[in-house]
């Protein structure tokens, strides 16, 4: 769900007033695009850099340099978002960015859920089955299944490809929005067809694009914590560690503004004639707050553990390295021919 920024405004002896609360919710809603743009770019582009280039090549580095790419070429849209806000909703760009911008915006905020959900499938593997990890786990096998999870995003955002376009939505004003103007031109018609899409639209996002996969991360959590604990290594793995960081941030970013967009669907005709402008008005603090997500997990990578106060010390790139090491034995493409190390070992690893 995208947001259409237009505050009220009170009428008063032939002036316009804006209230002072809209003031603030502008004025954050820029600070936070400004901010995330700034610090995601840089961060996720250090990321990129030190898992692509510096790095061996691993499963544990192949998936946070995907997430870190999703992340970068998100918050690479955000000036655009922040016009388009800035503009009342009104789209002043053109088509081809209208399309461009809002296909990326969808195909990684896709993607990045479903790495998430991935990488934590991926330590439930290592830690439950360490032997199958061991010898199966391979590099190659990572690249086709994360090439499975940026299709399966691409699907998910066809709806966007093929429907989003720049719509003419009043005398001088053009809206970047879906045109559902192929199956009728008569205006309630359309109404009914657009609660319909935007119904299932809404419902798709929730459902396969944040609960199933934060179900999966719930899930995946309480099969590692229940075989770490039996081991008493439930502190000890720093991937596990770096994973939590990241979930909990995802999910404390995410959760408003997932809970508005459900809201906001449920309400579907309301929101579509204009009638329910407090989910509008919600839908754009919370999409900022969800936004900042993409510029936390760099910081997250550097700053988690006990001791990132002596890695603060080092650089920035030593400090990513460190965060990213794959704990798991088994790195290469090929399988392991020598003996399988312990569940113990592969668990406390460091």
């Amino acid at each position: 769900m995208t947001t259409n920024s237009s505050l009220p405004v009170n009428g008063s002896a032939g002036t316009l007033t804006v209230p002072t609360s809209y003031i603030i919710l502008d004025a954050f809603s820029y600070t936070t695009f400004a901010v995330t743009f700034v610090l995601g770019m840089l961060g996720n582009g250090l990321v990129i850099w030190v898992a692509g280039f510096r790095m061996k090549r691993t499963v544990t580095t192949l998936c946070y340099l995907n997430l870190a790419f999703a992340d970068f070429s998100f918050t690479a849209t955000l000036p655009f978002l922040a016009i388009r806000q800035a503009w009342g909703g009104a789209w002043p760009l053109g088509w081809f960015l209208c399309k461009f911008i809002f296909t990326i915006v969808d195909i990684n905020l896709f993607g990045s859920v479903f790495l998430i959900a991935l990488i934590a499938l991926d330590r439930c593997i290592c830690v439950r089955h360490p032997v199958w990890a061991q010898n199966h786990r391979t590099v190659s096998l990572a690249k086709k299944v994360i090439v499975v999870v940026w299709i399966c995003a691409l699907l998910l955002t066809l709806q966007v490809i093929i429907r989003v376009t720049t719509v003419t939505v009043a005398p001088g004003k053009v809206a970047c929005a879906f045109d559902f103007s192929p199956w009728t031109t008569d205006p309630q018609e359309r109404l009914k067809v657009a609660v319909a899409i935007q119904t299932v639209r809404g419902i798709l996002r929730f459902v396969i694009g944040f609960s199933l996969p934060m179900s999966t991360v719930a899930i995946c959590y309480g099969l590692i914590a229940n075989k770490m604990y039996k081991q008493g290594l439930l502190q000890s793995s720093r991937p596990l560690r770096v994973l939590s960081f990241v979930v909990i941030a995802f999910l404390l970013c995410w959760c408003p503004f997932q809970v508005v967009a459900l809201m906001a669907t449920i309400n579907i005709r309301e929101v579509l004639t204009g009638m329910r402008e407090d989910l509008k008005i919600a839908a754009i603090a919370t999409s900022s707050l969800a936004y900042f997500n993409s510029c936390l997990n760099p910081m997250l990578y550097v700053f988690m553990g006990r001791d990132f106060r002596e890695r603060l010390i080092h650089s920035l790139p030593a400090s990513l390295e460190r965060a990213l090491t794959e704990d798991s034995g088994q790195t290469s493409d090929l399988p392991a021919n020598s003996a399988t190390p312990s569940a113990e070992v592969q668990i406390q690893a460091t």
